[in-house]
């Protein structure tokens, strides 16, 4: 659990959270990130962070593929994001420059909205073609939300973020976020707030000017069929694949070709998923990682939603 600035009560509320803060901002559900790496909680490998178990069990938990491309760095990120105030307004590099500036990868992501109060935003793009000259006249005369697009969202909205593109969580907004396994992130605006010691956030204004798409797009709004009881494509991109399940039965499907782990991101109702050497249950707010090595996974269900993610 991460308690933010601009965090609230959200994932303790709705999703049961441990949270013991009224600022909870995330809650990272899959993370192989040094220093908040994931940790088994039952069964024989409880304790074991997932770090440790790729080192032990590489091909069978990542996959042959997903071994060769990003070796034995888990290569997604899994959050929670409870927004009660707006984010700061932000861009990731792509994978060229921040191997470059920061030894690490860049950082493609989506979001699925989950919640959202009425009236709720994001901030995806801008409203128009910008160009470098008017983007640092907007910083340096406050200007800058004049340039931006916002997307009034309800739960379900889904939003593709590729790397260079201007965004922000708004105020009121509880998502899911799948991303590449990153933590670099260029603030550009942060609405002149100070933290809890009075000072103000730093800005990273001259490394995202050579990061930023400048380009007015609509490229961003996922729209994908809600087809029940099948698999519907939201996301195919080169970093991770993510579909959409709306179950109202039992649903069982062959993976022995697929050649990566699966994760499963329960966002309504419940299921018990099943693999070739057991089973766990998840409800909304939970999120499991399934191994490469299954060869068949069964997903027992009254209801429920989920989000599937494979490389």
């Amino acid at each position: 659990m991460k308690d933010r600035l601009w965090g609230g009560d959200k994932l303790k509320q709705l999703f049961n959270k441990p949270s013991e803060t009224e600022t909870t901002g995330e809650s990272w559900e899959l993370s192989g990130v040094k220093g908040d790496v994931s940790i088994v909680g039952n069964g024989a490998l409880a304790g074991t962070s997932l770090n440790e178990l790729i080192k032990k069990y590489p091909m069978d938990l990542m996959g042959k593929g997903v071994i060769e491309r990003f070796g034995h760095e888990f290569p997604i990120l899994i959050k929670f994001i409870d927004a009660k105030q707006d984010l700061s307004i932000q861009l990731h590099p792509n994978d060229e420059l921040a191997k470059q500036r920061h030894n690490s990868f860049g950082k493609t992501e989506m979001w699925h909205v989950m919640d959202a109060d009425v009236g709720a935003k994001l901030i995806v793009g801008f409203n128009k073609d910008v160009d470098k000259e008017e983007y640092v006249k907007s910083l340096e005369e406050n200007t800058l939300l004049d340039l931006l697009n916002y997307e009034e969202v309800v739960a379900g909205d889904t939003y593709f973020i590729n790397t260079g593109k201007i965004h922000a969580i708004g105020g009121g907004v509880l998502l899911a976020e799948i991303q590449q396994t990153s933590d670099i992130t260029y603030r550009v605006f942060d609405f002149n707030r100070r933290d809890k010691n009075g000072n103000l956030r730093e800005l990273h204004t001259e490394l995202a000017v050579d990061a930023i798409d400048f380009d007015k797009k609509d490229d961003f709004k996922v729209d994908y069929a809600r087809i029940p009881d099948t698999l519907n494509g939201m996301v195919d991109c080169p970093y991770f694949k993510t579909n959409f399940l709306d179950l109202t039965q039992d649903f069982v499907q062959d993976v022995v070709d697929r050649d990566s782990f699966s994760i499963y991101l329960c966002v309504d109702g419940a299921a018990k998923v099943t693999n070739d050497w057991g089973s766990t249950s998840i409800e909304k707010g939970g999120t499991l990682l399934v191994s490469a090595s299954s060869t068949r996974i069964e997903i027992a269900t009254e209801g429920s939603q989920l989000l599937e993610v494979t490389i």
